[in-house]
């Protein structure tokens, strides 16, 4: 049986962009191991978790844990921010990052009205 979550393609980009976050900070200096690698790998493997637990959970709880993944992605857009501007990533890779996760915003905040939507309408 596949998971509800599976399905979502927004679900299936921020897996992938989770996966970019884990190659992209492990260039970071030692360092900053318990600092913007820790934060920046909790909060892109917090967007396909909350999904997926929302998913499983149905569409009341669903609306909720949309909103905590779209708080990640602002957290995720503050710290590529710092990371860009004290020199660990390039202009280029900055630039991808911030367009793959505005791409995943965008989905979500969808997503997020799209059900609003449907529970409106449903009596």
């Amino acid at each position: 049986m596949e998971k509800p979550h599976r399905k979502l393609e927004v679900w299936q980009k921020s897996i992938d962009f989770a996966t970019v976050i884990y190659e992209v900070t492990s260039r970071f200096p030692t360092h900053e191991q318990f600092g913007l690698v820790s934060q920046l790998r909790r909060a892109a493997v917090s967007i396909p978790s909350n999904l997926s637990e929302g998913a499983a959970r149905g569409s009341a709880e669903f609306i909720q844990f949309m909103r905590i993944a779209i708080g990640s992605v602002s957290e995720i857009d503050t710290q590529l921010e710092i990371s860009y501007r004290i020199g660990y990533l390039s202009e280029s890779t900055y630039t991808d990052l911030d367009q793959q996760l505005a791409t995943i915003d965008r989905m979500l905040v969808g997503l997020r009205k799209s059900l609003v939507q449907k529970q409106k309408n449903t009596p």
